[in-house]
């Protein structure tokens, strides 16, 4: 690791010999403040890789430090050095904007982490302010922050063009993902389902020092309750029965990179209090090991339900609520961003096209006009479905109106599907319309293919595809 400088403010002689030497035998040059008004005055004689503050001073609260630090030297991450326990301090330093923090006593391994991400994170800036920088289209109201104002460089471009759109609600999305990826605190992504949290997500660990390290996406709704722990913690060989092996758990994998928790609020309280702890302690026990190793995890979460009212209603915990929601991120729905329908059509269907080693379609007016005045209560999710189906559907390479069947008039008959997914997500439920729409056409044809093809208004051999699609024989 190349020599870096640190600023240590910390009021205690034993933890401040403790800091200077963990980070000199890193490599660090360390130099160190006993309050306040000598780390400000230090602050303005030298320039620092980054600083790591204790949050109660002789002087002062710790948290005027970031505050300052934040505003005067935006590209110097800072760090808080917080009591045992206090994880309201912890979060009220994140939203201040420390990058992160430690806990007293200080563990080691952790503070070690903590210092190589605050360092990629400097050499991060240096590596943009030597490179050709691009000024990101802003929209109008997008803030004067100073973070915001940091210009991307061509690499932060294109990671950021992978969430496709450009109007006013997606650039302050982008440019707000931009400000997260600095970060280290937890980020709650709201929105409803389909609007693209999990790309937030994955965005805000590719543009941040983590990036290089795994990302890991978990449904917590998806999980059995019995198996969650395992799951998230790992288990030890014979720790339970069908315990053939060591499994590593999700923590483990994600160690050094980011977890994202999709679905949080589909949580049991048990696994509640088990995640808090490990959030706050930063270390996890696999089920029948003896030991807690260390984990340097940055926690991401989503959840298209609203967490407060769970809150209040005693459904989720509020310690843990707070500790994950440090800062929110919405994801707006699609009918908040209908500019962006044409340029997302225009991508999906050069998707589908390549999936389907093929040519990509192209809408007429009147698939065009359709779209646009389409409700997309699936958002993005739903409107990429759409499309599937029309490619799937339309005859040559114009897809029309009709075969976005957005009204769904072809199934009034005796079989009409219900509309209501229920539990199925919107994509099962969006296959088993289609298999719906197949069989009830074979039968009304009296399973005369060529009819049933006729009657759906698509060629024999669209209509064959899909029957192997679908296994329907």
């Amino acid at each position: 690791m190349a020599e870096s400088s640190a600023l240590i403010v910390d009021d205690e002689p034993d933890l401040r010999e403790l800091l200077e030497l963990t980070l000199t035998r890193m490599g660090v040059d360390v130099d160190p403040a006993e309050d306040l008004a000598e780390a400000r005055r230090k602050l303005a004689e030298n320039t620092y890789d980054f600083c790591l503050t204790d949050m109660r001073l002789p002087d002062g609260n710790g948290l005027s430090l970031i505050k300052q630090i934040n505003r005067d030297y935006p590209e110097m991450p800072v760090a808080m050095i917080t009591a045992y326990g206090k994880v309201e301090d912890a979060v009220t330093a994140l939203k201040y904007g420390a990058f992160d923090f430690v806990s007293k006593p200080v563990d080691l391994e952790a503070l070690r982490n903590l210092v190589k991400t605050a360092i990629k994170l400097r050499q991060d800036d240096a590596e943009k302010q030597t490179a050709s920088p691009i000024v990101p289209e802003s929209p109008p109201d997008a803030g004067d922050d100073a973070s915001t104002a940091t210009m991307p460089v061509e690499d932060q471009n294109s990671i950021l063009d992978r969430m496709i759109g450009r109007s006013d609600a997606m650039m302050r999305v982008r440019q707000t993902i931009l400000k997260l990826a600095r970060s280290q605190a937890p980020v709650m992504i709201s929105g409803d389902s389909g609007t693209g949290k999990e790309l937030a997500a994955r965005l805000i660990h590719d543009l941040g020092p983590r990036s290089e390290q795994p990302f890991v996406a978990v449904n917590c709704g998806a999980i059995p309750s019995e198996l969650m722990e395992s799951e998230f913690f790992g288990h030890k060989k014979g720790s339970f029965t069908g315990a053939d092996a060591d499994k590593e758990g999700l923590f483990q994998t994600a160690n050094g990179g980011t977890l994202f928790l999709d679905e949080v609020a589909d949580l049991p309280l048990n696994m509640q209090v088990k995640l808090l702890r490990v959030i706050q302690e930063k270390r996890v026990r696999a089920i029948g090991d003896k030991q807690e190793v260390p984990i340097d995890v940055r926690i991401l979460s989503a959840s298209h339900k609203p967490l407060k009212p769970m809150v209040e209603a005693d459904q989720f915990r509020s310690d843990l609520y707070f500790r994950l929601n440090v800062i929110e991120l919405n994801m707006p729905s699609l009918a908040q961003r209908r500019s962006d329908i044409p340029p997302l059509v225009n991508h999906f269907l050069e998707v589908i096209a390549e999936q389907w080693g093929d040519e990509p379609r192209q809408l007429d007016d009147s698939a065009k006009k359709a779209l646009l005045e389409h409700s997309f209560s699936g958002n993005v999710r739903e409107l990429f479905n759409i499309l599937q189906r029309a490619v799937t559907l339309c005859d040559g390479d114009r897809i029309t109106a009709d075969d976005l069947q957005l009204d769904h008039t072809a199934l009034e008959n005796n079989d009409r599907i219900d509309a209501d997914p229920g539990d199925k997500n919107l994509d099962d439920y969006m296959e088993s319309i289609e298999r719906r729409i197949l069989e009830n056409a074979l039968k009304e044809a009296k399973y005369n293919k060529t009819e049933a093809a006729r009657k759906l208004g698509i060629t024999f051999r669209s209509f064959r595809y899909k029957l192997d699609k679908y296994g329907i024989d």
